[in-house]
């Protein structure tokens, strides 16, 4: 057996409640409100070196040991299931395939951290998993499985439904609780940290759906069992779109630590056409890669130890016909458009980085114009306000480091930037 996440996805019928606890479904939770203490699931999830798989890559143990410890009677759970970036919908799939495992993981959470109420925040455009999502509240709480007194225990769980508007940055746990709050969705300074403040500044615990996804079959079969999964420093699955140059787009579920080789070869068939020249790891805020990363490891601290992350979920696969450019100017539109506006650095620089590269297509770029962009992608990383627009380096960097040479060919050595003057000002206001 290699699937946690997605085990009954294409099993089970995800609309009939008692299909779900035909093959074990909600057994987690009663064990747990049976024989288990808040701190014994606390201390299960934490020796399972469970780490968050929205693309931090936080373990989720400590983290809701943060929340655990609150003094306040009224918390929260929250399921981040705002999927922003192009080319990731592992957590849609896994809500349509499985929705009843992502309501258990998250009863487990509110029984663990001390919350009787959570709530699903949920992008406008996932129809299906709505519907689905809701019919299994509905369905669970006829059976007495979430609502009042469940399994007859006192403990009382409360799912609700909220659904956002569909904005990139809202993925981000501070912007997400602003938008639930009705507020511009803008990310918070922090600290103070959801898990002292969070949603109506009550102790709060935001993690995404592959995560709730996990904490049912760890809590039924222990730390150990779920370690013998994935790499020592990161067990468990992983749950990736695949898509781009390959014969076999969609949805996987596989050890952490496969590498990108095996992904293509053996889960993929291969390439549809042309040889491989690049992926992007994690989404559009991912990391470029070439074929000297092939054979490494996918899985969080490996990567890190190589100077780059894992991120959401997302593989694109490109062949020697696209451009670095090109490739990167598309990166750029998509941050240009889904920036919050609430930092300049991110604002102004997401604009100049994408003029930039659109410059490199037509071998129009200033003579300084590699140096200028490692400049901005620099000072993003460092100084945006939040961990979205941080994240913009990513693509950037990691292209200039492997594909630098490439890149070059779009500069004109000839061509001096003009001074900005009074007589000449369109330059800076081409800037915003």
């Amino acid at each position: 057996m290699n699937r946690i996440v997605l085990e009954n996805c294409g099993k089970i019928n995800p609309e009939d409640i008692e299909e779900y606890i035909g093959v074990g479904g909600y057994e987690a939770l009663g064990m747990a409100l049976e024989r288990k203490t808040p701190e014994d699931i606390i201390k299960t999830v934490k020796d399972s070196k469970l780490v968050g798989r929205g693309g931090a890559g936080f373990p989720t143990g400590l983290k809701w040991s943060f929340a655990r410890a609150s003094k306040e009677t009224q918390k929260y759970v929250i399921c981040n299931a705002d999927e922003g970036e192009p080319g990731t919908f592992k957590d849609r799939l896994i809500m349509e395939g499985d929705p009843h495992k992502v309501l258990e993981g998250m009863a487990l959470c509110g029984y663990a951290i001390g919350a009787n109420t959570a709530y699903i925040y949920i992008r406008g455009e996932y129809q299906l998993s709505i519907q689905r999502l809701t019919k299994a509240i509905k369905d669970a709480e006829k059976l007495g499985l979430l609502g009042k007194n469940i399994f007859g225990a006192d403990f009382d769980f409360n799912v609700k439904i909220k659904i956002g508007a569909g904005s990139y940055v809202c993925g981000e746990e501070t912007a997400l609780l602003n938008s639930m709050e009705g507020l511009r969705g803008e990310p918070r300074l922090k600290p103070p940290f959801p898990a002292e403040s969070g949603f109506l500044s009550k102790p709060t615990n935001v993690n995404n759906v592959e995560t709730f996804a996990n904490i049912a079959p760890i809590i039924l079969n222990g730390s150990d069992w779920f370690k013998k999964f994935g790499t020592e420093s990161t067990p468990g699955t992983k749950v990736y779109t695949i898509l781009g140059h390959i014969k076999r787009p969609g949805l996987i579920e596989v050890p952490m630590g496969i590498t990108l080789r095996e992904i293509i070869y053996d889960y993929a068939g291969g390439m549809s056409s042309g040889k491989f020249k690049m992926a992007q790891i994690g989404g559009t805020a991912g990391d470029i890669v070439s074929s000297a990363l092939m054979d490494a490891p996918l899985e969080y601290q490996s990567l890190q130890a190589l100077g780059h992350n894992l991120g959401s979920g997302a593989i694109l696969i490109m062949n020697e016909t696209v451009l670095v450019a090109d490739f990167l100017a598309c990166c750029m539109k998509f941050f240009v458009h889904e920036s919050c506006g609430k930092c300049s650095v991110c604002r102004i620089g997401t604009k100049q980085m994408y003029n930039a590269f659109k410059r490199m297509e037509k071998q129009e770029a200033y003579f300084d114009e590699l140096e200028t962009i490692k400049e901005l992608a620099e000072e993003l990383k460092l100084t945006a306000f939040c961990p979205m627009g941080q994240s913009v380096a990513s693509p950037i960097l990691s292209a200039l480091k492997y594909f630098g040479k490439e890149l070059a060919l779009g500069v004109n050595p000839d061509r001096k930037r003009e001074p900005v003057t009074r007589e000449n000002p369109n330059i800076v206001l081409n800037y915003s």
